[in-house]
């Protein structure tokens, strides 16, 4: 998904849990709150002052949990925030897909593995063409509410989500690809042309080219399911009143600041899920305290405990979790549209001005890796050769030297906007903004705004230049980082970078069939990118500390959000 991810620059809050509430480390970890500071986005609607919610003793199955099933029962605690929406069609953010992943589904799925599994649709078919996708639909696949889903149910979603009206900020990018969608999402046609119901049970979609990540596009949630008589009737809060999806878990309680209740959905048409309920609290606190005193069944490791957890004579040493680093990548990015940013040397200067390796090892640790590309490690299409702007104090002031803003007293005023309201802007930016200075004489302003705020502008493309925040895999092919976040004419491409020579790689990586030949355009791409400065790249994830009860298994630490709550067990 586009998962934006709120990347905590304080190293506590950093690594208290990893971040966005959109981009963070493992994703799982990634969307909670921090334990300190509480990074995470809050709803758009206020918070309502309210004691924190009575959380059950432990996570174990009590009586009245207990299913028929032996092996069934017990409640998962963990800490979350509010998210920005739980409406799959308008989600951005790795907050929101956390739940919404566990509500709702669609034809297709990643599983834990981040392997492409039927959903909905138990099996597909594609043409000799690459391009005409046949889907069979599970038979009595039902929503929340008893429900049938239908190909027309899907055919509705699509559209709906593709509707101007549904202001899906996300919607252009991830079902651009079906034919007809343009002349649908810009109102000169009534339906889109490229899906066709068969009949009650099979759905045709056609593609404008081959694309060999189209099918990983759909398990995006724009492309997710939802009942038609719940969404209008419930008016554009449907989701908070009456949350009807398909998945493995119903939403039966949303209290704004308070907590998120999800409960087993007994005629899930996979396996149900083995808890009963997974009891999310938004009232924040410290993380590591609520874990210890057993009211939270996981938490991240932040930097003031990782010395003590990793002791193996602590006794929650035994629990200790060491997750793979994240799909993710942290940056500082450039409206290039926008002075000073719309001049290449000018970004360059700011790139090689910084000492990520100083900042990584002084100031967070090691416990993140500096980003000099921006495909994250071990992703599909990674290339270890791009080097990147590293660090050099004099060609950054050589380059600077060079380029239109050269001269402090005409260079016009520099802000950079982050999410929060709390003040801090985190250590590693600090660092920056003083290298900036001191290297450069390159003075810098921080505006704050609340994170709903603050995503709103980022897809308006309000802002000169922005932090704290992430993008984190939707799916594991290049295009969900270097064709979303670099085509000129993305929607998601916020610096509005324009590179001619990168449209065409890109374009050309789309359809190209031959997946080494693809790679190496992808890498192309990549190189021109990072050498136009478009960002400041800054951090990959480390490996990820987590804490994990002993009494729950199943729990998969992945690199990116997938569903993963109904593989959870509670032992007694």
């Amino acid at each position: 998904m586009k998962r934006w991810l709120l990347v905590s620059l304080a190293l506590i809050t950093l690594l208290a849990t990893a971040c966005r509430g959109s981009g963070m480390s493992d994703s799982a970890l990634g969307t909670e709150p921090s334990a300190e500071t509480d990074p995470m986005p809050t709803a758009a609607a206020a918070k309502v002052e309210a004691p924190a919610p009575v959380m059950p003793e432990r996570g174990l199955a009590t009586a009245d949990d207990k299913s028929s099933s032996g092996s069934q029962g017990g409640v998962f605690r963990r800490l979350w925030a509010d998210p920005p929406t739980l409406d799959p069609h308008l989600t951005g953010d790795t907050t929101s897909a956390g739940i919404v992943v566990e509500v709702f589904s669609g034809l297709v799925a990643l599983n834990t593995d981040l392997q492409l599994i039927p959903d909905i649709a138990e099996r597909w078919e594609v043409d000799e063409t690459g391009t005409v996708y046949t889907f069979r639909i599970r038979d009595k696949v039902k929503f929340h509410n008893g429900n049938s889903v239908t190909a027309a149910d899907f055919k509705w979603s699509i559209e709906r989500a593709s509707k101007p009206n549904t202001a899906s900020a996300v919607v252009d990018t991830y079902l651009n690809d079906i034919v007809g969608f343009n002349d649908f999402f810009e109102g000169r046609a009534d339906e889109i042309a490229g899906i066709r119901i068969v009949d009650d049970l099979t759905l045709q979609i056609t593609i404008d080219a081959p694309k060999a990540y189209f099918l990983a596009k759909l398990t995006y949630p724009t492309a997710y399911v939802l009942d038609r008589t719940t969404v209008e009737t419930g008016g554009r809060s449907w989701w908070i009143d009456t949350p009807v999806g398909t998945g493995p878990f119903k939403l039966t309680e949303y209290r704004i600041g308070e907590r998120i209740v999800l409960e087993r959905n007994e005629d899930f048409y996979r396996d149900p899920p083995s808890v009963n309920k997974v009891v999310m609290n938004l009232a924040g606190g410290q993380a590591m305290a609520m874990y210890e005193n057993d009211e939270i069944d996981i938490t991240g490791v932040g930097l003031f405990d990782l010395d003590r957890v990793l002791d193996p004579n602590e006794p929650l040493n035994k629990e200790l979790v060491i997750a793979q680093p994240g799909f993710s990548i942290a940056y500082i990015g450039f409206n290039t549209e926008k002075a000073p940013f719309d001049d290449v040397k000018f970004r360059q200067a700011l790139n090689h001005a910084i000492d990520k390796d100083l900042i990584a090892r002084e100031v967070l640790s090691e416990l993140v890796k500096p980003a000099y590309g921006i495909l994250p490690p071990s992703f599909p299409g990674y290339n270890p050769e791009i080097k990147g702007l590293e660090y050099d104090q004099e060609l950054a002031k050589n380059l600077l030297s060079q380029s239109k803003y050269a001269d402090p007293e005409s260079r016009p005023r520099i802000v950079i906007t982050v999410p929060g309201t709390g003040g801090v802007i985190g250590l590693d930016l600090e660092v920056i903004i003083a290298m900036w200075e001191n290297t450069l004489g390159v003075e810098v302003e921080i505006s704050q705004v609340e994170w709903a705020t603050y995503l709103d502008d980022l897809d308006a493309k309000k802002m000169q230049a922005y932090a704290g925040l992430g993008w984190q895999a939707d799916y594991p092919d290049p295009q969900d980082f270097l064709d979303i976040l670099f085509h000129s004419e993305s929607s998601i491409n916020h610096g509005n970078f324009n590179n001619s020579a990168v449209d065409k790689l890109l374009e050309e990586a789309r359809i190209e069939p031959d997946i080494v030949q693809r790679i190496a355009l992808y890498n192309d791409a990549e190189r021109l990118i990072v050498q136009e400065a478009a960002w400041v790249p800054l951090w990959f994830d480390g490996e990820q500390y987590a804490l994990i009860k002993q009494y729950v298994t199943g729990y998969e630490l992945t690199p990116m959000i997938v569903p993963r709550l109904a593989q959870v067990v509670i032992t007694p």
